[in-house]
C-alpha cells in the first residue's frame, strides 16, 4: 500500500501520472506522464518551425493538449535555448529543439526545459524527465494524480483566451512597395518582439489542392504565419485576393478578407453593398447603354454632378462636371474609351473637404479631415490636399463602424462627407495609408493595429460537450 511509504511533509509527491500546466506557453491544463527513466522533458507539438535572427532564433510550433480533439489548436512561440539529440525509448535518435518554460503544479512554479517532438500516438501530451523534478519531489511510481487535479473544461471556456500569454509572433505583410506604411508595420511589429517579413504579392504563387493548401514564394513553401497584413495595390487587386484566399485556406488570420478587399475595389459593388446596408452616400446611378446618358444624370440630380471610373483610385479618374452639357461631354468621352463609371450628385456644402476615419477592430482609432489643393475639389493627399485632426460627430463615427463592418473589414479607411443631410460615405479603402493620419493625429495607428492582431490570434475556446477525457 503507498500509505506504508514514509515521506517527509517537505516533499511533493508525483504520480507516474499527474495535472500540469505550462503557463508560458498558454497550456492551463495538461495531463504528464512523469518517466524518470528521461532525462528532458518532451512536449508533443505540430507545425514545428524556426523563425527570428540568427542572434536570437524562435521557434513557432501548435499544441493539440487534449488527445484526440485536433480541433482545439494552442499556438505557441518561444526562444530556442538549443537543439540536442534525444533517443527514444525504441533507440531511435532524433534532433530536436530545447525551449525553457514555466512548470506549475499545486501552488508551485519552476522552470524547466522542455524538447519538442510530434507525440500525436502518445495518450499522455508531455513527458515529464527526471531534470524537471526538484529535489523535494518524491516520486509514488503506483500512484496517479497526487497532485491536485486541473480540468481540460478549461479548454472551452473563454478563460483559455485569458490564459494566452504575449508572445512573439510571425506576421507576413504582403506588399510591393517600399513605403511609409510598410516601413511602419514592419518597424512597430519588431519593436514588440515579432518578426515581420515583407512578401511580394506578384511572387506568390500557390499549390491549390484539398489535403495541403500551400502558398509558395521564390522557389520555397512559405511558413504558417500567425496572420497577414495585406497591402494589395490596385492594380494587382485580382491577383492579391487570390493569394489572400489562399492563406484563408489554410486557415491563417488575414488582417482584411478577400471578400471585403473585391467588394471595396469595385466601386459599383461598393456602393450597391452600402445601400444594401442603408448607409449614406450621394446620390448614385449606373449605366451601360450611351442612349441613358440623360435618364442617368436625372436619377442623380442637376448639374454640378461627379463622373467616377470605376478603377479610380487616389482621386484619379474623377471629374467635377459644373453643367448639364459638361456632364454629357465626360459621359460620352469615357463610353467612347469604354470605360466603366458612375455619376454621383455633388455634394456642394462640403466645399472639397472630406473626413477620413481610420477604422480598427470595429472602432474609430482616429480622423482627420482633407482639404483639397487650391481650386481642386478632390481632397485626395496624394493630389497635393492637406490634412488636420478632427473631432467626429456620433453619426460619422456610426457611419464609419457601419461601413467598415458592412465590408467585414478589420483595417479600413472611411471617407465621408459632412452634407446637410448628415454623413454621406464616399469610399471604403481597404488598404488606407498610415503617413497623413499619424502625422495629422499624432496617434501610433501601426500599434494600435497590432493590439488587435495580438488579440485576434489568441486561442479560440472549443465546444464543451466534445471533450473527451
Amino acid at each position: 500500500m503507498t500509505d506504508d511509504i514514509p515521506v517527509s511533509p517537505d516533499l511533493i509527491r508525483f504520480g507516474w501520472e499527474e495535472w500540469v500546466a505550462l503557463p508560458d506557453l498558454g497550456l492551463p491544463a495538461l495531463r504528464v506522464k512523469v518517466d524518470t527513466g528521461a532525462r528532458t522533458s518532451a512536449l508533443h507539438a505540430f507545425d514545428i518551425e524556426t523563425f527570428g535572427s540568427a542572434s536570437a532564433p524562435r521557434v513557432r510550433f501548435t499544441v493539440h493538449p487534449i488527445p484526440g480533439r485536433d480541433d482545439l489548436v494552442i499556438p505557441c512561440s518561444a526562444p530556442i535555448v538549443d537543439r540536442r539529440s534525444v533517443v527514444s525509448s525504441n533507440g531511435e535518435s532524433e534532433s530536436r529543439y530545447v525551449i525553457g518554460s514555466t512548470l506549475r503544479v499545486g501552488g508551485e512554479d519552476w522552470p524547466i526545459e522542455i524538447t519538442l517532438t510530434n507525440r500525436d500516438r502518445m495518450n499522455s501530451r508531455m513527458l515529464l524527465g527526471r531534470e524537471a523534478l526538484k529535489d523535494h519531489i518524491t516520486i509514488v511510481a503506483t500512484d496517479r494524480f497526487c497532485q491536485p487535479e486541473l480540468s481540460y473544461d478549461v479548454y472551452s471556456s473563454l478563460e483559455v483566451r485569458r490564459a494566452a500569454p504575449k508572445r512573439a509572433l510571425r506576421v507576413a505583410v504582403l506588399s510591393r512597395e517600399d513605403n511609409y506604411s510598410t516601413r511602419r508595420l514592419v518597424a512597430e511589429g519588431e519593436e514588440r518582439g515579432h518578426t515581420v517579413e515583407v512578401i511580394d504579392t506578384t511572387r506568390c504563387y500557390m499549390a491549390i489542392n484539398a489535403m495541403a493548401p500551400e502558398v509558395h514564394y521564390d522557389g520555397k513553401r512559405l511558413p504558417r504565419y500567425d496572420a497577414v497584413i495585406p497591402r494589395i495595390g490596385a492594380s494587382v487587386t485580382s491577383y492579391g485576393t487570390a493569394v489572400i484566399r489562399q492563406f484563408e485556406t489554410i486557415g491563417t488570420f488575414c488582417v482584411n478578407g478577400s471578400e471585403g478587399i473585391t467588394a471595396s475595389r469595385d466601386k459599383l459593388h461598393a456602393h450597391q453593398l452600402m445601400a444594401q446596408h442603408r448607409i449614406g452616400m450621394p446620390n448614385t446611378a449606373f449605366a451601360s447603354s450611351p442612349k441613358d446618358t440623360d435618364s442617368l444624370m436625372r436619377l442623380v440630380g442637376t448639374a454640378p454632378l461627379i463622373v467616377k471610373l470605376l478603377e479610380s483610385t487616389q482621386g484619379k479618374g474623377v471629374v467635377l462636371a459644373e453643367t448639364k452639357k459638361a456632364a454629357q461631354s465626360v459621359i460620352d468621352a469615357f463610353r467612347g474609351l469604354r470605360a466603366n463609371f458612375l455619376v454621383q450628385d455633388f455634394v456642394k456644402e462640403a466645399a472639397g473637404e472630406d473626413v477620413r476615419c481610420l477604422v480598427v477592430g470595429g472602432k474609430v482609432v482616429a480622423a482627420m479631415k482633407r482639404t483639397g489643393a487650391e481650386g481642386d475639389f478632390r481632397s485626395n493627399l496624394h493630389q497635393g490636399g492637406t490634412a488636420t485632426v478632427v473631432r467626429i460627430s456620433k453619426d460619422e463615427r456610426e457611419a464609419a463602424i457601419r461601413a467598415a463592418r458592412a465590408f467585414k473589414l478589420n483595417l479600413a479607411g472611411v471617407d465621408l462627407l459632412r452634407s446637410e443631410a448628415g454623413p454621406k460615405v464616399l469610399e471604403v479603402n481597404s488598404s488606407p495609408g498610415f503617413e497623413g493620419i499619424e502625422a495629422a493625429s499624432k496617434k501610433n495607428i501601426a500599434g494600435m493595429l497590432y493590439d488587435h492582431i495580438e488579440e485576434r490570434v489568441r486561442p479560440v475556446p472549443v465546444r464543451k460537450r466534445k471533450l473527451l477525457g
